[in-house]
């Protein structure tokens, strides 16, 4: 039967607008993003940025690592490790709680106490990663012709601190967004360094179309797939799979209540962009160790040969870098969904059992949870599988249409970038529809 429903008025919006508290939040985040761009254009003292900028842009490894840090590491700022420290402390403590029995104990049974605690351990592990890569960076500078202009022991402490301590004010600033702000800080900070890089790519893309006319078919053509990667990465973002739930009725006085047929979704891709994120920050550590190692002089031959081999192996235009990647993705999409609270068969199992309810055709205890870890476990390849196949499909379009000044963006960039835009969506319609439930009763 039709219903005359109350489209909200403008003043309605902004009613709820205020009522949420969104807008301080949102207010928050932008504030927290600004401090941290101010950051970036801040250089550390004694380092001529101009060299290492002209071999960032030439190097594969450092120009990856600098997109992501946005533009930190280019410019030699003491925001130049940017979040990547932060991250992998993260992707070492989540890996070690499910090896090691005392860590995993506090992440599954002893709540947000125990996960404080957790974070706490990520904390500090962060403040130790970014000890030792400022002083592999600091290496890294000191064998670079005309980088340091100033040269003593006192300026090498002093660096190795203040990209340490800059490290952690990142880290904080991300704890920040996500604790007082809209969405996850860890992911927004690299998705606004991506989008700081777009003009220097766009700019860099126009210059090539025009030195060579014949390369604007090509230019076309990736920009289609750059949109169709769009697509499918909405789709895959936003695709669920509905179980199907049986709620036994229970009669209270002379009314009887549920009965009501309800249904769990199983998203398509349950780790959101965090797959992704965690696969760079692996292979980017080993890349960056190994690009210190080959500006030494290594007198040894076959270590020269292994350090080449290695260097090949892990840069981001080589076939074997993106086998890696793609293996990682899907593997740490498994990973990842194994550790969401909200997916794990026994317990939802459980819990269907406490409360009488039931998958049709299943029966509740042990089946319903072997039915369900089935399902989970289609629905998760599936989706680890097109997660890495959006990964790819841009860059190999960067190859065969010749144009690769827009690589970067589109191997990973782009899929971060959709996938925080439509978390931080999600985010802000999930806020607004908790917090004004009962307006909408109202009106």
């Amino acid at each position: 039967m039709a219903q005359n429903i109350k489209m909200p008025t403008s003043a309605d919006i902004m009613s709820m607008w205020n009522a949420s508290g969104l807008k301080s939040k949102i207010i928050f985040t932008f504030l927290m993003i600004a401090a941290f761009r101010f950051g970036v254009q801040l250089p550390i003292f004694g380092i001529n940025n101009e060299i290492f900028s002209r071999i960032a842009g030439g190097n594969n490894i450092i120009g990856f690592l600098d997109l992501f840090s946005g533009g930190a590491l280019g410019k030699v700022s003491i925001f130049a490790l940017g979040i990547g420290p932060y991250i992998t402390a993260q992707i070492i403590m989540q890996l070690l709680s499910v090896v090691i029995p005392s860590l995993e104990k506090l992440q599954k049974e002893e709540g947000e106490a125990g996960r404080r605690k957790l974070s706490q351990y990520s904390r500090l592990f962060t403040v130790v990663l970014a000890a030792f890569q400022s002083i592999v960076f600091m290496a890294y500078m000191s064998h670079l012709p005309g980088a340091i202009t100033v040269s003593h022991t006192m300026f090498y402490i002093s660096s190795v601190v203040t990209l340490t301590a800059g490290s952690i004010l990142v880290m904080w600033i991300s704890e920040l967004i996500t604790e007082k702000g809209i969405g996850n800080g860890g992911s927004l900070i690299i998705f606004v360094g991506i989008i700081s890089g777009i003009p220097l790519y766009s700019s860099r893309t126009a210059q090539l179309v025009a030195r060579d006319p014949s390369l604007q078919f090509g230019l076309f053509l990736l920009l289609a797939i750059f949109f169709a990667t769009m697509v499918f990465i909405v789709i895959m973002q936003e695709a669920v799979r509905k179980v199907i739930i049986v709620n036994p009725k229970r009669q209270v006085g002379n009314k009887v209540y549920g009965g009501v047929n309800t249904f769990i979704p199983f998203k398509l891709n349950p780790s959101g962009v965090m797959p992704i994120i965690f696969a760079i920050a692996i292979l980017l550590f080993p890349s960056t160790v190994l690009s210190v190692v080959g500006q030494t002089n290594i007198h040894n031959e076959t270590i020269q040969n292994i350090v080449l081999m290695l260097n090949k192996v892990f840069s981001p235009d080589g076939f074997i870098y993106y086998v890696i990647y793609f293996a990682l993705i899907v593997l740490l999409t498994f990973f990842y969904a194994s550790i969401i609270p909200n997916m794990q068969p026994k317990e939802i199992a459980n819990n269907l059992k406490k409360y009488g309810s039931s998958i049709p055709g299943i029966k509740p205890g042990r089946p319903t949870a072997e039915a369900l870890d089935k399902i989970l476990s289609k629905t998760t390849f599936i989706g680890a599988l097109g997660l890495g196949l959006i990964a790819l499909v841009p860059s190999f379009a960067s190859y065969v249409t010749n144009i690769k000044t827009m690589q970067g963006i589109g191997a990973t960039s782009l899929i971060i970038m959709v996938g925080v835009a439509l978390d931080l969506i999600n985010q802000v319609r999930t806020h607004l529809l908790a917090r004004n439930y009962e307006t909408f009763l109202k009106h």
